[in-house]
């Protein structure tokens, strides 16, 4: 089946997801300490959480969510299966993440701090009801700011130390678009305008996409750390901010990235073979 997208549609916004180009170091981790590595710091637990961006893929193309049964199930465990997943993390990591910054992380997220931390960030990033979420960060976020709280400045600093540049806006279009592009190449979408016009929109609505984004890392961060004392929280940015934490984080951002990037194309492909749900 066919679907025919206005480019409006196609740049409709889905997670709060370019690539980076990644700098090798002379020393990469061996796979064995990678898988500890993630396990410590939580990271497996977040790309486990990626399935549930599949959810977005049916209205990026203009379908409606519910509309292939249990097809659609069946088809996106498959494709984002998290052993596939966890298997490209370490593949990459395994080349990529330099012993000292590996050694570095671990000693941080072993602390107990570090382990409070991941403990609320994985239950943050495994909960489905992303909306709930988000409403109720928002609800802290309108307090803090009624109180003039100084946690808004510090919840601020931990979202720019995690993401500081566009990072996260240039994947966003770079996911969107590679996804647009494969499931016009399967035959699942027709596009109506070429990938160069797509871009340029994509360009336009930056500042838009921008805001879209800081609001809902804020939230996402007033929900997450809200147990978190402020001496908590100003000892988190401090460790994020040290550059060999900074140089994990750029490769978590571009390993999270690629798998995403990389199964939505996969996702597409199978779609070709989807049969939507007909109405009787």
């Amino acid at each position: 089946m066919r679907h025919v997208l206005t480019l409006s549609r196609q740049l409709t916004l889905f997670l709060a997801l370019g690539l980076m180009v990644l700098a090798w170091p002379l020393h990469a981790a061996d796979r064995d300490r990678i898988d500890a590595f993630l396990k410590t710091t939580g990271f497996d637990v977040a790309l486990d959480s990626i399935a549930f961006a599949s959810a977005s893929a049916p209205d990026m193309l203009g379908m409606e969510p519910n509309s292939f049964g249990s097809d659609w199930t069946r088809i996106t465990e498959e494709v984002f299966d998290t052993e596939v997943m966890h298997a490209i993390a370490v593949d990459i990591l395994s080349e990529t993440l330099s012993d000292e910054a590996l050694l570095h992380a671990v000693e941080f997220y072993a602390s107990d701090l570090g382990q409070r931390l991941v403990e609320a960030e994985n239950a943050s990033h495994m909960m489905e009801d992303d909306e709930a979420k988000q409403a109720e960060g928002r609800a802290l976020v309108a307090r803090m700011v009624e109180d003039g709280s100084d946690r808004l400045e510090l919840l601020k600093r931990l979202n720019r130390a995690v993401d500081s540049g566009d990072t996260a806006l240039r994947a966003l279009q770079e996911i969107q678009l590679r996804f647009l592009l494969a499931a016009a190449a399967a035959g699942v979408i027709e596009l109506q305008a070429d990938p160069q016009d797509m871009r340029e929109m994509l360009k336009r609505n930056e500042g838009s996409m921008r805001r879209a984004l800081q609001a809902s890392a804020l939230a996402g961060a007033a929900y997450t750390y809200q147990d978190f004392s402020k001496e908590d929280l100003e000892a988190y940015a401090e460790a994020l901010e040290n550059p060999l934490m900074q140089e994990v984080y750029q490769l978590l951002n571009a390993v999270q990235y690629e798998i995403m990037a990389n199964r939505f194309e996969v996702l597409a492909v199978e779609m070709a073979d989807l049969h939507p749900v007909q109405d009787i």
